[in-house]
């Protein structure tokens, strides 16, 4: 038995086109209702074939839904949660795929009163975006985080569990609060260092004369494809995250400091160890499977 029949996907971008391709492939005979905000993104969505149906807007997307999911940035969560309200079905569930979940579940419980809200946090991505960008593939193995508000049914938090296992994720059940600080070390600092050291970098182009492009190594490559992300969505990620990321961003660096020191006194054995320690951690993340081991981090070379 599926767990929803009638999905609505509100905004479709690489997440929410990703769901309906995994959606069609795990689950064929459940209806998917598309929406996007953008008019060229509707009818591109319809040209991919990939929805059932494409709504002209969010209210008409969720009438018969189930299980309506929320695809968008987190600054404009309230704002869409509003606009599905009249419409939304008593017996339907809302879900996300935000990356900060505090505020998104104090903006989809102060928009829908009474409503079913099972936050979820899908916690896979790529640095593209668009209709185009989604494929059936990305949430596998892949962890989906989801936090219900205490009054959650455990029936609908079972019900939307078993929805992303059947797009092939590993489902995690958590506190939102927890959820923010957790995702606040393992992925809002780092876009944010990512973002900072290539704006740095460009910065420094007028000096180097072009040649921090042109010999750009592995690294940072690896920081320009974390900072290509949607800039819309990583803005309200950091406002609607603020405080769990300032904390993070306060250790961080009093950490950057210590590392300073320690360059600066030449204290070798310093860095060694913690050379040591965060080249276990990546050890770790490979065997976990939350990355590939093959030579060079996966890269191809044409």
């Amino acid at each position: 038995m599926l767990p929803f029949a009638n999905i609505a996907i509100i905004g479709i971008g690489l997440i929410g086109s990703s769901i309906a391709h995994a959606v069609r492939e795990a689950m064929p005979t459940a209806r998917i209702t598309g929406y996007d905000a953008d008019p060229a993104v509707r009818a591109r969505v319809i040209e991919l074939g990939f929805c059932n149906d494409v709504s002209d807007s969010a209210g008409a997307a969720v009438t018969d839904a189930d299980l309506a999911i929320l695809c968008v940035p987190v600054g404009v969560i309230a704002e869409v949660a509003a606009e599905i309200a009249d419409d939304l079905p008593d017996d339907a569930i809302v879900s996300d795929v935000g990356s900060s979940k505090e505020s998104v579940l104090a903006a989809l419980a102060k928009a829908l009163p009474g409503a079913r809200i099972i936050p979820a946090h899908p916690v896979a991505g790529t640095e593209n975006s668009g209709p185009d960008s989604g494929f059936a593939t990305l949430f596998q193995d892949r962890w989906c985080i989801l936090t219900p508000p205490e009054s959650a049914a455990e029936g609908d938090i079972e019900r939307v569990k078993a929805f992303w296992e059947k797009l092939g994720a590993n489902v995690e059940i958590m506190d939102a609060k927890h959820h923010d600080l957790v995702l606040a070390v393992t992925s809002h600092l780092p876009h944010l260092i990512a973002y900072t050291i290539v704006g740095t970098a460009s910065d420094l182009e007028d000096v180097t004369r072009g040649e921090v492009i042109k010999y750009s190594a592995g690294g940072f490559r690896d920081f320009t494809r974390i900072a290509a992300s949607d800039p819309t969505m990583w803005r309200d990620v950091f406002l609607s995250n603020k405080d769990a990321v300032l904390e993070m961003l306060q250790r961080f660096s009093e950490d950057l400091s210590a590392l300073q020191r320690a360059i600066r006194w030449d204290k070798g054995d310093e860095l060694f160890d913690l050379f040591t320690k965060t080249r276990a951690i990546r050890r770790r993340i490979i065997e976990e499977g939350q990355d590939d081991a093959a030579p060079d981090f996966g890269r191809t070379h044409d």
